[in-house]
């Protein structure tokens, strides 16, 4: 049974932002000689790992609502920097536009059962390209609009 997960995606300010933020990081380890692969770190393995594995995606919180996701490839143990052990979450590079979700500041992943999970939108052009991007954040902050 299908699970997902979602995560705060701290110090990216749009979908743009983690576009590019991604998008970089995979040709600074491409000159490095290594795997130009999205992989998001983080601190525990979800004990539910097959349910993930089995269709799941990686939905990012940006400024208090879930924007967009990204389709979990693997999840594998990974070490940090420091050489601390972690859980290696291995991304699609493609992100997948979904309708706004409102979502509180959380530590770590949740799971994000498939019932919950908000719907994706054709194209980002479709998340209301038509509203400037400031305006649209001023009307979801004032919970004028969801999307």
């Amino acid at each position: 049974m299908t699970v997902h997960l979602v995560k705060l995606c701290v110090g990216i300010d749009s979908v743009e932002h983690l576009r590019e933020w991604q998008a970089n990081r995979r040709s600074e380890l491409a000159r490095a000689g290594k795997p130009a692969v999205s992989c998001h770190r983080t601190a525990h393995m979800p004990r539910r790992r097959d349910d993930v594995l089995d269709g799941g995606s990686l939905y990012w919180v940006i400024k208090s609502f879930v924007l967009v996701r990204q389709r979990i490839v693997d999840l594998r143990p990974d070490k940090k920097d420091d050489g601390t052990k972690c859980c290696g979450i291995v991304l699609d590079p493609d992100l997948v536009a979904t309708r706004p979700q409102p979502r509180r500041a959380f530590q770590g992943w949740r799971y994000l059962e498939a019932a919950d999970a908000p719907a994706d939108v054709q194209t980002l052009a479709e998340a209301g390209e038509d509203i400037p991007p400031g305006m649209r954040e001023e009307l979801r902050e004032l919970r004028l609009i969801d999307g």
